[in-house]
């Protein structure tokens, strides 16, 4: 008798998901890419330290100091909410605030978790595409020394954003070096930053380190793996105790080595690059087909890997029927569709074509 440890990966995968369904909803719904199993499957034999003293991590940290310059440390972490609240923590004293968009993920998308496990006030502004500025910054950097307000000591920005827009490293620096003479920190969520390089074009150093960002959140399940993110301290004076709130935030992998090895699959010849620049590929598609589409408007520049559009009402809920993806405000119509990196052009031109559809038969 076969059992099911026995059975192929097809037949399971068969029995219990239908393999063929795409979607559009996020690109955490994607699989592991290949490559990133394989080096899961090679790390994977005989035995290594444990907790981050293995071969594999130690490779890790030579790869980011290529990447980001000698000095940069990394700390492997489980998660993009775990990576978050670590570096933020890292920034600041009990008594420090964040200010960040009201649109940023740590501000809608985390389960107040910077705030209930980070104990840390947002002081939020509206951004909206997204991205802040040396003036929006200012509208919630004040009050230093007085006792009954949070003290704006860090700022977060996204890159790229959650509305899927990007910032230039002249952007950057400038909310940089506005920050730095407030006396403040900076910090930038990077879980899709592979999708930004792929967009700017550039080295990740350019609109990182030599901006002036002192640590970065970089994320690695979006592009590909398994799981995984990095804590990347780019200036580590500036951030203070990262070994030790790593494990107290429930963070520190035993086994790292697992963790690792899939960055280093991502990193070593690019795979990070080739997947992100696919993403945003067929990002571009998608928005080129809209924007022939009457009744489709978008709301957002196309600088990444995800499309913004109000739709009719009624137009999203038919088409969920055969594409998943997700309202982004309710209120307007406005939807969103990501794509990943095995997102095909075959996926791209029939949800185009069912769009159509559906269009005409209002």
């Amino acid at each position: 008798m076969t059992t099911a440890l026995q059975q192929s990966p097809e037949t399971l995968a068969g029995r219990i998901h239908d393999p063929e369904v795409r979607g559009f909803a996020s690109d955490n719904y994607s699989g592991v890419h290949p490559e990133i199993l394989a080096a899961l499957a090679a790390a994977n034999g005989g035995h290594q330290v444990a907790y981050g003293e293995d071969e594999y991590t130690r490779k890790l940290e030579g790869l980011i100091a290529e990447l980001f310059g000698e000095g940069a440390e990394c700390y492997p972490v489980f998660n993009g909410t775990g990576a978050n609240v670590l570096a933020l923590q890292s920034l600041l004293p009990r008594w420090g605030a964040v200010i960040c968009a009201g649109t940023a993920h740590i501000n809608m998308d985390e389960n107040g978790a910077p705030e209930r496990i980070g104990g840390i006030k947002l002081l939020q502004v509206p951004a909206t595409d997204g991205k802040l500025t040396p003036e929006l910054i200012d509208r919630e950097a004040w009050g230093w020394g007085d006792e009954h307000r949070a003290q704006p000591l860090a700022v977060s920005i996204a890159q790229t954003t959650e509305l899927g827009t990007c910032y230039t490293p002249e952007e950057v620096k400038a909310i940089a070096d506005h920050v730095h003479a407030r006396g403040m920190k900076l910090h930038m969520d990077g879980a899709r930053l592979a999708n930004a390089a792929a967009h700017l074009g550039l080295p990740l150093r350019s609109f990182t380190r030599d901006a002036g960002v002192d640590i970065l959140s970089f994320g690695g399940t979006k592009n590909g793996l398994l799981f995984g993110e990095l804590v990347i301290a780019l200036n580590p004076e500036a951030a203070q105790g990262l070994k030790y709130l790593r494990k107290m935030d429930m963070q520190l992998a035993s086994k790292m080595r697992f963790i690792s090895a899939q960055f280093i699959a991502l990193l070593e010849d690019g795979l990070w690059l080739r997947s992100a620049g696919h993403a945003n590929d067929m990002a571009t598609r998608l928005r080129a087909a809209v924007d022939r589409i009457d009744g489709v408007e978008p709301t957002q520049a196309t600088e990444s890997n995800g499309v913004f559009a109000i739709l009719p009402p009624g137009v999203a809920d038919r088409l969920r029927n055969s594409f998943k993806f997700y309202n982004w405000d309710e209120a307007t119509g406005e939807v969103r569709w990501m794509c990943s990196f095995d997102t095909s052009e075959a996926d791209i031109d029939a949800f185009a074509a069912a769009i159509r559809r559906e269009l005409a038969a209002q």
